[in-house]
This record gives structure tokens, sequence and C-alpha cells, in this order.
């Protein structure tokens, strides 16, 4: 096994740009979220469908990348990479997420004022390490594994599936993971079409339920995307990233299905997103082909964006969510205007977490390790 570091592999910049299509919808969700009543009055209905839309580009992006090294790479250089390509934006999620903690002080967080210095302080060094932590030591009273940067509990997962992936999934002949994928669909459909929510809406808890929905969350796009880059070969299709990020908006944006008295009609809408629709989104966008400059900069901008926006936003949203609760119908004009300010505010945060944080620590980490 050669310990020589290996070459970076040519991205795929369409794939790269849906991811930060993905990020800005979030946000977008998230901030209107704080307006609706529950799950089925939602504006941006399905803009949680993202992160499993990560998953299964998460999944995809391994299996190209990683693939066909494992005789030249070790499990412990496998995880030097991803721990350097993830971790340092991790740590500063949880540090923005100290920081606003006690600006979120609302009626729907009534107790965080009473929350110590010393504990938040724990907290987010507990947080830096992305273990999760039990109901009773939350502080925040939505019982988050990660109460300082709610989207951390796909990270988590996501971990999960790095080393579920280089532990053995790997080995997995097409046929047997084949198999794997198609018992997740079932279990995804089930959770989705016969569950008490009609939706994948959870696991970002460690009860026993929220685990539950996490895992089914991640077995199925998670290595889907495996086994697509493994049985398809990219074609040449023009204009892949705008028809893919329509697509992709669409989806995700869809109204609620079936109402409160129809709840599977929902899980079929959302199985069927997740197990068809994003494989072909991810196997039109690896088929994508970048013919303008100007298309390359707006991917390589919103690629470079996408995961610094999506682990540095929520604390802002807490922030405005509290907001929200304490003037709920009072001032709508001011909640717009605020709601645009969080927006802007996470953008503007994520992209300088990217260059004067996230890729000067990543280089530095990566002349260490070659070092």
């Amino acid at each position: 096994m050669s310990t020589h570091p290996l070459p970076t592999k040519p991205h795929y910049l369409v794939l790269d740009g849906l991811r930060g299509v993905a990020a800005l919808i979030v946000v977008i969700f998230h901030v209107l979220e704080a307006h609706s009543t529950s799950h089925l009055d939602l504006m941006i209905n399905h803009g949680y469908l993202a992160v499993d839309f990560f998953f299964l580009l998460s999944g995809y992006v391994i299996g190209y990348a990683y693939d066909d090294r494992w005789q030249k790479m070790s499990i412990g250089t496998f995880f030097k990479r991803r721990l350097e390509r993830l971790q340092p934006m991790v740590i500063m999620g949880m540090i923005i997420g100290a920081i606003f903690f006690y600006a979120s002080d609302s009626p729907l967080f009534p107790a965080i004022h009473t929350v110590p210095v010393w504990k938040l302080l724990l907290i987010m060094l507990i947080g830096f390490t992305l273990i999760p932590i039990p109901v009773s030591w939350d502080i925040r009273g939505w019982q988050e594994m990660h109460p300082l940067d709610g989207p951390a509990w796909s990270l988590f997962f996501e971990y999960v599936g790095n080393i579920l992936y280089a532990l053995g999934i790997r080995k997995l002949s097409k046929s047997a993971l084949s198999i794997l994928v198609g018992l997740a669909a079932i279990a995804l459909i089930y959770l989705t079409v016969f569950g008490p929510t009609g939706d994948v809406i959870g696991g970002w808890s460690i009860t026993p339920e929220q685990l539950g929905i996490g895992f089914t969350r991640l077995m199925f796009p998670f290595f889907a995307g495996l086994l697509l880059s493994r049985a398809t070969k990219p074609t040449r299709i023009n204009n892949a990233f705008l028809w893919c990020g329509i697509l992709l908006t669409i989806v995700l944006a869809i109204p609620r299905i079936g109402g409160a008295d129809h709840l599977w009609m929902n899980g079929i809408y959302e199985s069927f997103i997740i197990i068809l629709v994003f494989p072909l989104i991810v196997y039109l966008g690896a088929s994508g082909q970048i013919h303008s400059n100007r298309e390359s900069k707006i991917c390589k901008f919103l690629a470079d964006l996408s995961y610094p926006l999506y682990i540095t936003h929520y604390p802002f949203i807490y922030v405005y969510t509290g907001w929200v609760s304490a003037h709920k119908g009072t001032n709508m004009p001011l909640a717009v205007v605020y709601g645009i300010l969080t927006f802007v505010v996470s953008v503007l945060v994520g992209y300088l977490s990217l260059k004067y944080y996230d890729e000067p620590v990543r280089a530095w980490l990566k002349k260490k390790v070659k070092a």
C-alpha cells in the first residue's frame, strides 16, 4: 500500500453546484419554517428532503472518489481525508451556535437564560466531536443531539455512513449492495407511508424513535448513491445544471400532499422523490457539461458555499424563530425584513467562514498530513 498522498480526482462541477442550490433552499425553508404551526403547513414544504438529497449525493461522490483507491489507501487515510473535509466547519458551527445561544431566549426557548455559561461551553466542546448529547443534557428544549447547531445531526449520520462504507460495505458486490439498498428502500417506504406523520421529518435526537428515523433516512440515499456510482456511467448532457436545479427546486417546494386526513399520500410522494427522482437528478448532474466560464463560476461558487452555509446558518435561525415566537402576528412587514436579513447574514457568514477559516484550515491540515 502506497504512503504517497492520493491525488484529487476531478469534481462533478454540476453536482457540486446542485449541492449549493439545495443548501440555499434549506436556509429559505428554515426561515419560513418559523411561521408554520406544524409539519402540515410548512412553506417550501419539502425543503427538509434536501438532507436526503445530500445523503444520496454524498454516497455517489464517495463511490466515485474512493471505490478504486483501496489498494493504495488505508482505512486510516480515508478517515483522515473525511475529517479534514468535514470537521473544521463542524467546530465553527458550534462556536457560532454558542456565541448566539443566549440571543435566542424567547417564549419558544424559555429556559435559555437559566443555562450557566460553563454548561454552554461544555456542550460546545462536546459538539466539536459530534458526539450526540442525551436528551437530559438538552439546553434549548428541542431535544436535539446538538442544541447549538441543529443541522449537525445530519453530519453525525454522514459520519456513520462513511464508517459503514469504510469498514465493510465498500467490499460488497453490486448484487449484495443492491439487496441492501432494496431493503433500505422498503424501510423508507414503511416510514413514510405507514408512519405516524407521513413524512421523513426527524433524526435529530438520540431517542429510539428519532434514531430510527435518522438511520432510515441515511441508509437508502447514501448507499443508493454508492450503487448509482458503480452501476452507471455518466453520459454528456447539455444545460444539466439549469434543468436539474429547476427540478430540484420544484420537488422541494411542492406543497404538502394529502393533508392531515391522508398522511400516506405525502409519504408516497416523498418515497417517490427520494427513491427515483433524486437518483435521476444526481445521474443527470453527473452527466452535465459546463460550456461557459460563467456557468463554471456559478457552480463553483455554490459548491464552495454549500457546506459552510449549511453548517453555520442555524444559529441565526434560532434567533429569528425565537423573535417570531415573541412577536407572532404583531408586525409581519418587520418579520419579512428580519427574515430577509437572516438569510443574507447566513449567506455572508457562510462565505466568510469559507474564505477566512475553512479553506485556510483545510490547506494547513493537508500540509500537516503530507508532512
